[in-house]
């Protein structure tokens, strides 16, 4: 944690090294979460540029250097929000890697719709353990949070989810 917050510091500084080492620590997982939620490879990729973008021309912002995980995770929620609205603004065609059975994709877009729905925050604990992998006590250490408030935490987002599927 400590190289972590040395690394943003340098990065608030200007340090481009220093802001790519932080990047490819949360590459895979900024990546896994764009494809859960929109569900094709490119925009995947694009949104995770997007955000790293916007992440890099704001990094001045971010008031605490330990949360650098969430803030970042923060930014791509949002592009991928704004992504998944493009979609239903859409009236062409989705392309063939969107499309599914009909039962599926509606149950994934359901599915979707309801993440959507969550506080950025719920949208963060759930990432970090679904598509990150990370168990409650290293989600606590890195959102600085205890590891049974981030286990409440995720209990009340999966059950609101629920409530809205149902």
């Amino acid at each position: 944690m400590e190289q972590q917050i040395k690394l943003v510091q340098r990065a608030k500084n200007g340090d481009t090294q220093a802001f790519a080492d932080l990047y490819r620590e949360v590459y895979r997982d900024m990546y896994r979460f764009a494809l859960y939620m929109l569900k094709n490879g490119h925009d995947a990729e694009d949104a995770v540029s997007d955000a790293v973008m916007d992440a890099w021309a704001q990094i001045g912002s971010l008031q605490k250097e330990e949360s650098f995980r969430n803030w970042i995770f923060k930014i791509l929620s949002n592009k991928c929000r704004r992504r998944l609205k493009e979609y239903l603004d859409r009236t062409e065609e989705l392309p063939e890697d969107l499309m599914a059975e009909p039962r599926d994709a509606e149950q994934a877009m359901d599915v979707r719709t309801a993440f959507a729905r969550l506080q950025p925050e719920e949208q963060t604990l759930l990432s970090m353990h679904i598509f990150g992998g990370y168990n409650s006590r290293e989600i606590g250490e890195e959102l600085q949070m205890s590891d049974s408030t981030v286990r409440s935490k995720q209990k009340r987002a999966l059950q609101k989810m629920a409530a809205w599927l149902a």
